[in-house]
């Protein structure tokens, strides 16, 4: 049985960045496999974008972060102050999703108007395999989750007070610039 997710991916820290990135994201269950495809505009250009889809392990439903998450007012909702709303990033859109290997280097990086596409295949037996591993069950729940865009140009000055540090990687590379919610298609 097939099953189709859509998210309508919008803006976040537009102001502070001085972009406004959206796109669309689709996600479908097809057999073994799980197709995603995402499509990115206005993101800043020639950087490279981490991807991933956020939630709480719980099975709460997790929903987007907007300005309002900005919990110390610095002007940036960063990667810390998403959580609360959004959980922890499960899985990363990268090479190979089914890795959950999220600190690398192997993210789509937009071009000089802003722009990626990026579509891949996913082997749902290795995805859920991974998931379960990390996160207790094999269940995805894709329409309890988040998609986030991440990332800055290196020149971009941030507040001292944005966070976000994932291992070598800092708040210019995990930062979020736009999010949507994963839905059930019609």
């Amino acid at each position: 049985m097939t099953k189709k997710y859509v998210a309508n991916i919008v803006p976040l820290n537009a102001e502070g960045i001085g972009t406004a990135p959206h796109g669309t994201a689709t996600f479908v269950e097809d057999g073994d496999q799980l197709h995603v495809a995402i499509e990115m505009f206005d993101t800043p250009a020639n950087t490279q974008h981490w991807e991933h889809f956020h939630g709480f392990p719980d099975g709460k439903a997790a929903q987007i972060a907007t300005m309002a998450q900005d919990a110390n007012h610095d002007g940036f909702v960063d990667l810390p102050e998403t959580e609360p709303v959004s959980g922890t990033t499960m899985v990363p859109f990268d090479n190979a999703p089914h890795h959950m290997d999220v600190p690398n280097d192997n993210y789509p990086v937009a071009d000089a108007q802003g722009h990626f596409a990026y579509e891949i295949d996913v082997p749902l037996a290795d995805l859920k395999a991974k998931f379960k591993e990390v996160f207790g069950t094999d269940d995805l729940e894709l329409d309890k989750r988040v998609i986030y865009i991440h990332g800055v140009p290196q020149d971009l000055a941030l507040p001292a007070t944005v966070a976000g540090e994932v291992g070598a990687y800092d708040a210019h590379v995990t930062l979020p610039i736009a999010v949507g919610k994963i839905e059930v298609a019609d």
